[in-house]
């Protein structure tokens, strides 16, 4: 078998293996924040302001996570191209 098709199927595995990693962290993650969200509903005793931040970091953290997978994506897509340049 050819190095660079070793390669592209190293890159294939990874990218899937990064893919159902992020998939179950992202299920945990959203699980985790409607547990969040439900307990800061039935916190009377927090100030308005701490509800706030923690909503405010929640929704940090989930765009962080999704801007992770932007750039993963798009970096597996650069990886690609240039491994088919190199087999032509």
């Amino acid at each position: 078998m050819d190095q660079s098709q070793v390669l592209k199927q190293m890159v294939q595995f990874n990218k899937s293996a990064f893919d159902n990693t992020f998939s179950a962290l992202e299920m945990a993650t959203d699980q985790n924040s409607r547990m969040i969200t439900a307990f800061l509903e039935q916190a009377a005793w927090m100030p308005e302001d701490g509800k706030k931040t923690i909503r405010q970091w929640l929704d940090q953290y989930k765009k962080g996570c999704t801007d992770l997978k932007s750039m993963m994506n798009e970096t597996y897509k650069r990886v690609e191209k240039t491994l088919d340049q190199q087999t032509k």
